[in-house]
């Protein structure tokens, strides 16, 4: 069961609230903090198990349906917080077959109960609804409902919610705080389709209105955003991997056209589960199975069903983000997309603010795969490469309680943050433990950035607290001054936070030091004015000569 008492939660990011704050100058509304904060209306009760159940109707481009709600008392309270966003309405909602009634407030409805709540029991709720959802405006990035056609010209639908939230279609307990132990996903929609969604398929239903019910279900803990529907005419083929915890079944479902053409491209994915498994440890959801399912838009880290629409190029729709060459050597929205499946889907961040657990080490992901097939060399030139796009306008840390991601900086600057953490173990052995240790320690949990920072800093034996506030809070890039004299080298740190005293391998005159700078100068002799001095690239920072 994935949750965090809220008191907890407050105290380990009260200050980065008022850092943020006071750095980003933004104002929010009271949908914000009902959207993005763990209200009194949520903190009582803890989810245990979900029932979705939706009928789509692709030519309305209409959905209609329920979600039963298994949930277990904390603390007794007659108010609970479901979450729907408008268009879509709730039209009743049941408990023990009574009907409840509700308050609303935006996209917060509030139920009141009339059941006694008896701490430790365990009720249900249903919610009934109806209504045309949201369209993606921009999918993945400004989600909703994708309804498009294929080359066909047949229904090709589905769902992406990131950020926006999973309550943009169907009702739930839309916060990242806490995750439902399992669920079932029924999904109805006309016969000549097939819908896939997370887990494992159980049953097929056809029904007499021409209709047909695809049953699955999620034997893991899954964050609602990671739930999603994608509805069309697919052809399907599997394989079986020998992974570290056995055989896992590994499936792929893509339009039936372009079946020959996924069987020879899709072979990134078996090769992404080994070395992922190398550097993270084995698959989080091996009960569930690993899915690769083909969508209309670029692709979304959906749990066990990972969406693909790449194009069946390699890199970023054919183009290498970091322009080191090394990018064309996979399909990105492959290997990004299934990284998520150890960062996002095990890992998953407690407030959205923290998305740079998601989205840093996900995206320093690509450079491990770059890694474990063409070497140490060409990872590090794909995630120096990266530098590029950084744009360090604002801290890669957001705001906490309001549902704000913070800046996007956290793809490739948090990459390379990790990069440069990784010279500062400076051993590889030990940092491929510590990532595999994440993933063991907090297996299937919500997480804040403290439990992450501190657990790598204890893990690596290194105090680790500046340089996270340097490269997480601050948007400055640290520099590296020298002076050089008749006879010795001055050093220091520049445009940093304080204390900052981050180590660094540099190269004087083809000899290889590893100095400790500070705020104040320090010397280093033999060397003199003309002395060569190369500063190590594997270290996100910039150096000048005074």
């Amino acid at each position: 069961m994935r949750t965090i008492i809220a008191f907890i939660i407050l105290i380990a990011t009260s200050t980065g609230v008022v850092a943020q704050v006071l750095s980003n100058k933004q104002s929010y509304t009271r949908q914000d903090s009902l959207r993005g904060s763990i209200t009194p209306e949520r903190a009582w009760w803890d989810l245990v198990y979900y029932d979705l159940n939706v009928k789509v109707e692709p030519e309305k481009k209409f959905i209609s349906g329920f979600n039963r709600i298994d949930y277990k008392v904390l603390q007794p309270y007659t108010t609970l917080q479901i979450d729907l966003q408008s268009p879509m309405k709730i039209v009743r909602i049941e408990q023990d077959e009574k009907a409840l009634e509700f308050t609303t407030e935006g996209n917060a409805h509030f139920v009141h109960l009339t059941k006694k709540q008896v701490p430790g029991a365990i009720n249900t709720i249903t919610v009934y609804y109806i209504g045309n959802p949201r369209e993606a405006r921009r999918a993945p990035w400004d989600g909703g409902f994708s309804w498009e056609k294929d080359k066909n010209g047949n229904p090709f639908i589905a769902t992406s919610n990131q950020g926006l939230g999973a309550s943009v279609w169907w009702p739930n307990k839309d916060h990242m705080y806490q995750e439902v132990d399992s669920m079932a996903i029924r999904i109805n929609v006309p016969s000549e389709l097939m819908n896939v969604s997370n887990g494992r398929l159980k049953k097929v239903e056809p029904l007499t209105d021409g209709t047909t019910t695809y049953h699955w279900f999620v034997n893991n803990p899954i964050n609602n955003y990671g739930v999603n529907i994608n509805i069309a005419k697919y052809a399907n083929f599997s394989e079986v991997y020998p992974g570290e915890a056995g055989d896992l079944d590994m499936d792929y479902y893509v339009l039936e056209y372009n079946l020959d053409k996924a069987k020879e491209h899709f072979k990134d994915a078996p090769k992404m589960m080994k070395a992922f498994e190398h550097w993270f440890g084995p698959y989080p959801f091996y009960e569930d199975s690993f899915k690769l399912v083909e969508v209309p838009y670029l692709g979304m880290e959906h749990q066990s069903s990972v969406t693909y629409g790449n194009k069946y190029l390699k890199g970023y729709l054919g183009n290498d983000l970091s322009g080191s060459g090394w990018g064309m050597k996979f399909d990105y929205i492959i290997i990004h997309e299934a990284g998520h499946e150890w960062f996002a889907n095990n890992i998953t961040n407690v407030d959205i603010a923290d998305m740079w657990i998601h989205e840093s080490f996900t995206t320093y992901s690509e450079n491990l795969f770059v890694d474990y097939y063409y070497g140490k060399q060409a990872s590090a030139d794909y995630v120096i490469g990266m530098r590029r796009s950084i744009r360090n306008n604002k801290p890669i840390i957001g705001d906490y309680n309001v549902n704000s991601e913070g800046s996007g900086d956290m793809y490739y600057k948090g990459a390379n943050l990790l990069h440069t953490i990784r010279q500062l173990v400076n051993d590889d052995e030990q940092w491929r433990q510590i990532l595999r240790g994440l993933n063991k320690d907090f297996y299937h949990q919500t997480v804040t950035t403290k439990q992450i920072e501190d657990y790598i800093s204890e893990k690596s034996n290194i105090d680790l607290s500046k340089v996270f506030d340097q490269y997480l809070r601050d948007t400055r890039v640290p520099v590296l001054e020298f002076e050089k004299n008749k006879d010795q080298i001055r050093y220091r740190w520049t445009n940093v936070v304080d204390d900052f005293n981050m180590p660094v391998e540099v190269k004087i005159d083809g000899k290889n030091y590893r100095i400790t700078p500070t705020q104040e100068f320090q010397t280093l002799s033999p060397a003199n004015k003309k002395s060569t001095i190369i500063v190590d690239q594997d270290y996100y920072i910039d150096h000048r000569f005074l």
